[in-house]
């Protein structure tokens, strides 16, 4: 049992590295550096260029399926593309050094930025397939509560204490930080002993066929096409609103992004982390309730901000309360998508669902500011609150009717421990301890003979 213990905090502690690492570039890009180049002069429409920035994020499934199929079978499959990964980025931040925004020069500054997001979001396919493999199903929710508060500790860190060392010392000092935490990621994922894999895609066409045939799985296209849209677009709807309603109430966009982008973090990596211990003690469904419910509440309270009484301290506790709630939600939703993360194809599954939500909550943000102009920000407030409740109406009946048992990819023979082959919990044990023949199988879902290309012959 101490062994296990300590193999699944050693599994926690690779994917926290991950996970922070990757979006502490990413907080820097989208929230401090939008507020250095401001305050040096930079146009909003400049600015704006870093916003697009980010859509990198959601079509990154179009190249998950590559990850998943090609990459070598000695040295860790992921691993060997988290190292070239993670050096890049780390490359990325050091070219941003010779690119100080002092000189005038924005172009390059953007395209570096625009490198380093495509790396940090491809690591992200291969973070994201460690954990499908490595996360047994009762520790999925811890998994994903620290995937999700990750998030936020990049947007702490990157976001609010570089633009402190900014100010103090200057852009290299900043920068240099950056790039120095960024490289911790590298040294642990180089002393990360990833499993040999056994299951993965034939070709590359059986690997990009995973884009539609992970919806095959038994309630999966309800789950993607019906609980998930529902709850992102409400979340996305009611959170789009958010900085229209603070300038048009007289913050500055500096307040605008602090508030939006440290303050309201801090919450939000606590519920995230408490959310995913909830998970794995009382259900998805129970999470989901607990976290769309309050999301709801949590929009309700937005509305006196909304109807242009944004006083600061209520509007800021409105404001935590929403990100606190929107990320205990998220954690259940993104259990659920890694519930339906097949081993073989496990960057590609989690990276569509995962991305198809982003896409509904952009797409509901600009809907809801289109609205907005026409009904005012009230009216949208309230339809995005019915969106979140019909939400998690359908999630938790989903969940009652469908529950998919697929757990971490069984590893035979992992490298570097002969005589050592995986648990239930997905860490490693010596052969022969507490293994049944049907231990050594490759997971399927209960329903996976109904369904072509879930079953063991189609992940080889």
């Amino acid at each position: 049992m101490t062994a296990a213990v300590a193999a699944r905090g050693r599994t926690m502690s690779i994917l926290t590295a991950l996970y922070v690492t990757q979006y502490l570039g990413f907080g820097f890009i989208t929230v401090g550096l939008a507020s250095i180049l401001r305050s040096g002069g930079t146009s909003l429409d400049t600015l704006a260029l870093l916003n697009l920035i980010g859509l990198i994020w959601p079509v990154k499934f179009l190249w998950a399926p590559i990850l998943d199929r090609y990459g070598p079978r000695r040295g860790g499959h992921y691993r060997s593309w988290l190292l070239v990964l993670q050096s890049g980025m780390v490359l990325a931040l050091l070219a941003l050094l010779a690119a100080d925004p002092a000189t005038g020069r924005i172009g390059p500054i953007v395209l570096i930025c625009a490198l380093f997001v495509f790396l940090s979001a491809t690591q992200d396919i291969a973070a994201d397939a460690i954990a499908v493999r490595m996360l047994a199903d009762s520790v999925r929710g811890t998994g994903n509560g620290i995937q999700v508060s990750a998030s936020y500790v990049g947007n702490i860190l990157g976001g609010g204490v570089c633009v402190v060392v900014y100010d103090r010392f200057g852009w290299q000092a900043a920068v240099g930080l950056l790039a120095a935490l960024t490289a911790t990621g590298l040294l642990v994922v180089w002393r990360f002993r990833e499993p040999e894999r056994i299951a993965r895609p034939a070709g590359a066409r059986q690997a990009y066929g995973a884009l539609l045939s992970v919806l095959g799985q038994p309630g999966c296209r309800r789950w993607a096409l019906g609980v998930v849209p529902l709850l992102y677009m409400g979340a996305g709807a009611a959170y789009g609103l958010v900085s229209p309603a603070l300038v048009d109430a007289g913050w500055s966009l500096q307040r605008i992004g602090f508030v939006t982008g440290i303050v309201t973090s801090v919450p939000a990596v606590v519920a995230g982390l408490v959310a995913g211990g909830l998970v794995d003690r009382i259900g998805r469904a129970g999470v989901l309730v607990v976290g769309g419910g309050s999301l709801a509440v949590a929009t309700a309270l937005l509305l006196p901000m909304l109807t242009g009484r944004a006083a600061g301290g209520f509007t800021k506790v409105a404001l935590c309360c929403f990100m606190a709630a929107y990320t205990v939600a998220n954690v259940a939703l993104y259990t659920v998508n890694m519930d339906y993360s097949r081993p073989g194809t496990g960057g590609t599954d989690f990276t569509v669902l995962s991305s198809f939500g982003l896409v509904c909550s952009y797409l509901a943000a600009a809907l809801g500011l289109t609205a907005a102009a026409r009904v005012g920000y009230p009216a949208v407030a309230v339809a995005a609150i019915v969106l979140i409740l019909a939400g998690v109406a359908v999630g938790v009946r989903h969940q009652h009717r469908y529950r998919p048992a697929t757990g971490p990819e069984p590893f035979p023979e992992p490298t570097g421990s002969p005589g050592q082959r995986s648990d239930e919990h997905g860490v490693l044990a010596p052969a022969g301890e507490g293994h049944q023949v049907a231990d050594v199988l490759p997971a399927q879902h209960p329903h996976a003979a109904q369904h072509p290309g879930v079953g063991i012959g189609d992940r080889q």
